[in-house]
């Protein structure tokens, strides 16, 4: 079943991880403010938590990790879910930005934009499969 995301919805980041790590190969593109990695069809994504407990994503080609995020999300408030661009193959694009506290203002410190919206189950989702 599917969640329509509207502008604004907004997720608790533990359920988003968990999600997240289910679609994999689902994930366009993911970065910061400084960096943005971007999917293509020979590269793979490996999401994972190091020793410490903190989120890794890795952009693989095979075996080798072409670029590796750790993310810090000690802060991260909620992960805010907002539909991007027009929908591709029935399916709507959807930007996830992690809002951490920064002064006196909120910030997107990391985001995903993924191929579809959040779905609550994973019912009839290839996780093999990219899109």
């Amino acid at each position: 079943m599917s969640i329509d995301v509207e502008t604004g919805t907004t997720l608790k980041f533990e359920r988003f991880w968990k999600w997240l790590r289910e679609h994999a190969n689902c994930i366009l593109r993911a970065g910061t403010d400084e960096v943005w990695l971007f999917d293509d069809d020979d590269l793979h994504w490996h999401l994972e938590e190091d020793a410490h407990r903190s989120p890794v994503v890795q952009l693989m080609r095979g075996k080798r990790v072409l670029a590796e995020l750790v993310m810090d999300v000690r802060d991260v408030l909620f992960v805010q879910a907002t539909p991007e661009g027009q929908p591709q193959n029935g399916e709507q694009p959807t930007l996830f930005e992690l809002v951490t506290a920064g002064g006196d203002e909120n910030f997107g410190a990391y985001h995903f934009l993924m191929a579809h919206g959040f779905d609550r189950e994973v019912a009839g989702h290839v996780s093999g499969l990219k899109h």
